[in-house]
Order: structure tokens, then sequence, then C-alpha cells
């Protein structure tokens, strides 16, 4: 089946059928289908945490006049689309968004979701995946289609920053800690991300936008510190730009008082 078991639910009731077009054979995959417009999560990668059930959009085009018997899907695949694993627990399909009838067009929408519960999902799940639709034609018949669209799934992280002394004196040294941490899908459990570079960022009173101060590398354990000079109030945070298999994070910024 896949690496996870999944559902597929059309939304409101049956598919749009459009007519005067016969059924194809039982078990055959029938190429009269194409799917276009493929876009998931916006084309941004899919971060997962180790608790919370994530909802990711999709957005699609399928043209048809075969008749088929459940909503299309696109999903997540490696290996081959039609055996490999995939990686979604649930899929809510929109109706069909006539676009043209007599040519069989139709827009849709899309809701997959990854729950990071599910005892099939880990660690080796990070990283590059690709992208398949499917539809499921009457007489069990289907038409499958990779779209050469790669998905990147990502493990959350989190960091924390602390700066003191608040308030502090101008010129004096602030020393700014922090932790940064990383979903492990196999523990459920956020753990210290080691040998992390990690950007200290300041944002001065009044201003709009951080600028990056410094940048620091995290502990064994993941802890961050370092040390800065107070030239004027403002807030100090932590961020993490994130890499091939991890998510970009900032921490809540800290925010110091200088005298």
């Amino acid at each position: 089946m896949g690496k996870m078991m999944w559902r597929a639910v059309v939304a409101g009731g049956a598919a749009v059928v459009f007519t005067g077009v016969a059924a194809v054979p039982a078990g055959a995959a029938e190429g009269g289908v194409s799917f276009s417009r493929v876009v998931v999560n916006g084309g941004k990668p899919i971060v997962v945490g180790v608790q919370e059930e994530v909802e990711v959009p999709a957005a699609f085009r399928m043209t048809t006049k075969l008749r088929y018997d459940s909503g299309p899907t696109v999903f997540p695949y490696r290996g081959k689309p039609d055996s490999g694993d995939t990686i979604h627990s649930s899929v809510i399909t929109s109706d069909c968004k006539v676009v043209d009838k007599a040519k069989g067009i139709c827009d849709f929408e899309e809701w997959l979701y990854i729950d990071p519960r599910n005892l099939d999902f880990g660690n080796e799940d990070a990283g590059t995946w690709n992208t398949a639709a499917r539809v499921f034609l009457a007489g069990d018949a289907h038409d499958t289609d990779d779209k050469g669209l790669p998905l990147q799934f990502k493990r959350a992280t989190r960091l924390t920053a602390n700066a003191s002394p608040e308030p502090v004196a101008a010129g004096k040294t602030i020393t700014v800690t922090g932790r940064v941490t990383r979903a492990n899908w196999d523990t459920h459990t956020y753990q210290g991300y080691a040998g992390r570079t990690v950007s200290l960022q300041f944002k001065a009173g009044g201003a709009s936008a951080y600028t990056t101060v410094k940048k620091s590398t995290s502990s064994s354990t993941g802890a961050l510190r370092t040390t800065v000079k107070a030239t004027g109030p403002g807030t100090w945070r932590w961020t993490y730009y994130g890499n091939s298999t991890s998510g970009a994070k900032s921490s809540t910024g800290d925010y110091v008082a200088v005298r």
C-alpha cells in the first residue's frame, strides 16, 4: 500500500461525471487523464513537529472526459508513484470547479494531513519526496501521473532566547543565551540540535526589522551563548535558517532596556 495508511475523501458528495464516454476496463491504468497547475503548500517546505497534525493545502487541474468514481488527489511519494511509500494520513479533495465542461476540465482544492504520531512516521522521512496525482476511474481502473515536483519534508526546530542583565548600562556587556532543539519523529520529543550555526539578531527600539549581529554554534546539547555590547535599547533573538531536513525558526525576542 504505502508507508502510511491513507484515505481520500471527496467533500460534498459525488464527483462530476462528464457523460458520453465509456468506462475503461477494470484494472487498467488509463492514459486519458492529465493533471496540471499542481501546487503543494504554496511551494514551501512542509515542516512537521512531534504532536500536531499538519494541514498541507494543495491545488491542481484535471482534464479528462473519462468517468471517475472518487475525487482525484495529489500526494507525496518515494519510489514509484503506484507502489512506493506515501506520507499522508488523510486527504480531503474539493468538488470539481468546472472550467470547461466540453473539454472535461476541472479545478480542485485539496487538504493533505500529516500526523507525526503515526507509527510508520520517522526521522528517515525527512528530506525530498516527489509528487504524484491520481484518480480512480469507473470500473476500478485508475490513472497515476508523476508530476516531477519535489516536496521537502522538514523536522521542526525550536529556539529560545534570554538576554541579561535587564536593564543594562550603555557600553556594558549583554549575555545572550538560548537553545536550539529539533523534532525527533522517532521519539516524539524535541532534542538538542548540536553544531548548528545560529544567527544572533537585534531589532533596535523603533526599528521594524531585525539585523544579524553575529553568529554562534550550538553546543552538544543545543545550547547557545554569546556576548555583545549594549549600544541601545532593543530586542534580541536567535534565528536558525534550517537545512535540507530541518525547518527554519526564530526565537521569541527578548527586550533589553539600556540606561
